[in-house]
């Protein structure tokens, strides 16, 4: 019956995308993919708590890590979150709910939905931004973020026994592998912004300082929590400033 009445609905012609952008088995699909993350996460949480003893973590720096996470996710997911919103114009709500749920960049799978459209001598959004341009750029956001998880999905194993090797032979080195790597991946990003306007370079030097300000009190006054929302403060602050400063100007 749903697949019978998108059938109808479909005009590849017609620029109201809205026919199929909010079509149930978008909102199936989008409903899957939240289903799947929900299940991953009680999975990830179990094999935590099994794997800590193994490794003499106790419990109580488990739950620790557990809050720290959350509290230092609430800053990217507030990006996330004005991400999507701005794209619920484009592609509605399901299709953004699918593509925010999955590994990938949302700058990336839109410009590849915006390649697309242009390929078709349309544009995201336009008048010419009909049905069957919407359905062509959802699919190259969706084959996007798809490669990014095939290629997650073949490499980790191999990645796995590389580490696993490197470990046997000098363990020291593994340890500080994945610590340069992030400092080397979180520097470049916050580089790339400075070099923008001086705006970014700002917005950086204050979210830089906040950090540092969040970690000297935590270590000072003895408050490990603080330490654990040094990084949502710290984005918080920096969003703040951003708009203050845009708006001034």
């Amino acid at each position: 019956m749903q697949y019978t009445s998108l059938i109808r609905a479909a005009n590849p012609a017609s620029t109201d995308i809205w026919a199929l952008a909010n079509s149930p088995i978008l909102w199936l699909c989008a409903l899957g993919v939240f289903a799947v993350i929900f299940i991953q996460t009680i999975l990830y949480v179990r094999a935590a708590k099994q794997a800590a003893p193994g490794i003499e973590m106790p419990m109580r720096e488990v739950k620790e890590s557990f809050r720290a996470g959350a509290v230092a996710s609430i800053g990217p997911s507030l990006a996330v979150v004005i991400v999507a919103i701005s794209l619920l114009a484009l592609f509605g709500t399901p299709a953004v709910l699918v593509r925010i749920g999955l590994i990938g960049s949302a700058a990336t799978e839109t410009a590849s939905a915006g390649i697309a459209a242009t390929s078709m001598g349309a544009e995201l959004g336009a008048a010419s931004y009909t049905q069957q341009v919407f359905a062509v750029a959802f699919l190259a956001m969706s084959l996007s973020g798809g490669m990014w998880m095939l290629s997650t999905l073949i490499m980790t194993p191999l990645l796995k026994r590389g580490s696993a090797t490197l470990a046997k032979r000098n363990p020291a080195v593994m340890a500080l592998i994945p610590t340069a790597a992030l400092i080397g991946a979180f520097s470049m990003l916050a580089v790339a912004e400075t070099a923008k306007t001086p705006t970014h370079l700002i917005v950086v030097l204050i979210s830089a300082a906040t950090m540092g300000l969040c970690l000297f009190a935590s270590h000072l006054l003895k408050a490990r929590w603080l330490k654990e929302w040094a990084l949502g403060i710290a984005i918080i602050v920096a969003l703040i400033c951003a708009f203050l400063i845009h708006t001034a100007s």
